[in-house]
Parts: structure tokens; C-alpha cells; sequence
């Protein structure tokens, strides 16, 4: 089966993805489902890493992807692959960064091949220094990059956030370099090594927290689910669930009093400024949730946003997917798989007027579009036969 473009946003693209896990087949999914041909480029028998390959995970990291086998220890997988870089336009792989250059597939190596190529590296812990090659595992860069220590309720010791945010925030990172990489190209005419890592970026998506260490020296702690510096921002007990409230800034305060039947408050000394709401936030908390107890939670959105104050439902995952405007986006994108048929996954997040994202195709069996990957690069079905021979592929 051909190459068919997920969009016509990066059709002209060639993608040679060697990412496993889940970091750097995030990174290559960006390019999948804006159209580039990514060839996911797999050991003869691989191993999926714990990611069973007819299991949601894998077949939503990897759609849009075409996949051979190609055994990069072997003299003649190297010759092969070799081709494929001299015609691709961008390499990911996410090794541990000694493992590029025993393979003999480093960045040098192969920009001698393809002065134009850009190279995509993503490691846990960065391609240099004392830590290069310590394993780097998303639960562990979580913890190394703070995001445990603020996340949980106070005093209740270090949580891991409930997704893989340091893998998902590399992959993303990682694509942007690429991209911009790509768009100086376009200048010099040459490639370039782009690199990221897990710790990079988590620490990078710490934001605003790591800058209040930076500039205040000030160590953020755990604030559950309140806003770590704004008040009342968080979430409330209602009549029957919880919900989030965001009403900060001194009209949008104002409204919120009004609305929930406390304009008591507003008379208050210790809740007259920001800064002074966030200092007695426990017992403005408690006020609040006095008053927010007497209605449902869709009674409180309801009204509060009629009101202008941001506010919404918390969500278990069939809900997320059951509500009307999730459902309205198309989030659930729906492809046809060979054998489990037709599935959903997520789609990709960004809308384009002109040139928009659709999942054209399940992600790839084990070497599915072996002869037409090969077949492309200009061996023909003899060579092909050989390599298999081989254990090539």
C-alpha cells in the first residue's frame, strides 16, 4: 500500500523514526499526522516495550506511521539505512546517547551522508553530563524535575502527576526543534542536531513554579487542588460532586460573591486584595464551600458561567468523551485497523483551515510496508528477498 498523507501540511517531508517507548514516537507523531511519511523503523522481532501492539497505547502513539524491520547491527541493515538517510529529511531516535554511536548511526556519521538531514535526539537526562546515561523514564524525571513536590495534598508526601508529562512535554519540545530546524534550512541549506530530554522538559513546563525559585527563591510546595499563588482558584465540594472555580482578579471576584449568594464577603478586610485572599485562603475556602454545598455542580456552572467566571465539571475519562462540546471538537477520531477493525483514538489538537489533520491509517504490524518502503528507496524485489534471507529485515 502507498504512502498515504495524513495532511498536505508536510507531505514533502521523509521521517526515518527509531524512537521507541513513549517520548520520542510522540515527537514523530506530530510529523505523521501533519502528512510527512514517517517510517518507523523497527528491529527484525522487536520487542515493544510493554506496549502490546494491538493495545490503545501503541496504536495511538503510532498512527499514520509506516513501518519496516531493519536490523542496524548488521553490516548490510547499516548499508540500507544508509540509503534511507541519504534521501530523509529528518532522523528521531531517543537511545541512551552512547548507544547512536556503537551503532555507528551518531549525528557526524550521518550528516557525512546527508549534509541536510535534521537529527532529533531525546534522552532522560540531556546528551552531555555527569547524568548522560542514566536511564530516564518519565515517573523518574518527574520527580527529579519538581513536578512531584508540588503535586498532592499538603503534607500528604510527593504524587506523580496521572500522565506521562515528562515524556509527552519531550516528544512536543522535540517537534518544535524540528520544525524550526526545518524552517532554518530552508536559509543555509544545512541540517542540524536538535536535542531534548525528559528532565529539560519537565523543568521547562514547571513554568512558572521553577521561576519562583529562580527569581524569589521562594520553594513551592504542594497546594493540592487550590492554585499554588491565586485564591479562590481550586476545587469545590457541591451538592452532589466536585467542581473547579478560577474567579481571581478584583470584578471577576466581585461577580463571584454576587453569584454563589455571599456578597459578604466583598466587605471583608482579609479578603479586600489578592494578596490577602490567598494569605486566609483556608478560611475563605470554608466560606465558599458553605455556600457551594447548597446547589448541584451543573447549577453552579450553570449560573457562574452566565456570570463570566471561569468554572467547569471534573471529569472521569466517559464523561470527558460523553460531553457535548468534547464531542462537537471530534476528539475520538475514528480509523480501521486490519484485524481489531474499526477503533478511536485521540486526534491531534491542532485545527488547520486549509491543510487539517485525519488519521488515515492504524499504526503499523511488525515490517507491514516493508516493499514499499524499501521498493521507494530503490531496492528492488531480488535485494528485498536477500535481506530477509539475511536477517536484514
Amino acid at each position: 500500500m502507498q504512502f498515504r498523507a495524513a495532511s498536505e501540511a508536510l507531505k514533502n517531508l521523509t521521517v526515518l523514526d527509531l524512537t521507541q517507548a513513549r517520548a520520542g514516537p510522540t515527537a514523530a507523531r506530530q510529523f505523521a499526522d501533519w502528512g510527512a511519511d514517517v517510517i518507523k523503523i523497527e528491529a527484525p522481532g522487536a520487542d515493544t516495550m510493554g506496549f502490546p501492539r494491538h493495545g490503545s497505547d501503541f496504536q495511538n502513539l503510532h498512527r499514520n506511521k509506516r513501518g519496516i524491520t531493519l536490523n542496524l547491527k548488521h553490516p548490510k541493515g547499516l548499508e540500507v539505512f544508509k540509503r534511507l538517510v541519504s534521501r530523509a529529511d529528518v532522523l528521531l531516535e531517543n537511545y541512551r546517547p552512547d548507544v547512536k554511536f556503537r551503532l555507528g548511526i551518531d549525528y557526524e556519521s550521518l550528516r557525512s551522508v546527508n549534509p541536510r538531514l535534521i537529527y532529533a535526539s531525546i534522552s532522560g537526562y540531556g546528551q552531555d553530563g555527569p547524568d548522560r546515561n542514566r536511564p530516564g523514564l518519565d515517573p523518574i524525571t518527574q520527580g527529579a524535575g519538581g513536578l512531584m513536590w508540588v503535586t498532592g495534598l499538603p503534607g500528604q508526601g510527593p504524587v506523580r502527576a496521572g500522565t506521562a508529562i515528562s515524556d509527552l512535554s519531550a516528544g512536543v519540545f522535540c517537534a518544535m526543534g524540528v520544525l524550526v530546524a526545518l524552517l532554518e534550512r530552508e536559509r543555509s541549506g544545512e541540517g542540524q542536531w536538535v536535542q531534548t530530554s525528559l528532565l529539560e522538559s519537565l523543568i521547562s513546563m514547571m513554568d512558572f513554579q521553577a521561576a519562583r525559585w529562580l527569581m524569589e527563591r521562594e520553594v513551592p510546595g504542594q497546594a493540592g487542588n487550590d492554585h499554588p499563588t491565586a485564591t479562590p482558584a481550586g476545587a469545590y465540594e457541591t451538592a452532589d460532586k466536585m467542581m473547579l472555580i478560577a474567579a481571581v482578579g478584583g470584578r471577576m471576584w466581585q461577580r463571584f460573591c454576587e453569584t454563589i449568594g455571599a456578597p459578604e464577603l466583598l466587605d471583608k478586610p482579609e479578603y479586600a486584595t489578592a494578596e490577602d485572599r490567598t494569605k486566609n485562603r483556608t478560611a475563605l475556602n470554608r466560606a465558599i464551600a458553605e455556600r457551594l454545598k447548597t446547589r448541584t455542580s451543573a447549577e453552579w456552572i450553570r449560573d457562574l458561567t452566565e456570570a463570566g467566571v471561569p468554572c467547569g465539571p471534573i471529569y472521569k475519562m466517559d464523561e470527558v468523551f460523553a460531553d457535548p462540546q468534547v464531542e462537537h471538537l471530534g476528539m475520538a477520531a475514528p480509523v480501521v485497523h486490519p484485524t481489531l477493525g474499526e477503533i478511536n483514538i485521540v486526534r491531534q489538537a491542532v485545527a488547520m483551515s486549509r491543510t487539517p489533520s485525519i488519521v488515515v491509517k492504524a499504526a503499523p504490524e511488525l515490517g507491514e510496508d516493508q516493499e514499499d518502503v524499501l521498493g521507494q528507496f530503490g531496492l528492488d524485489a531480488a535485494e528485498i528477498d536477500d535481506l530477509r534471507r539475511n536477517g536484514v529485515i
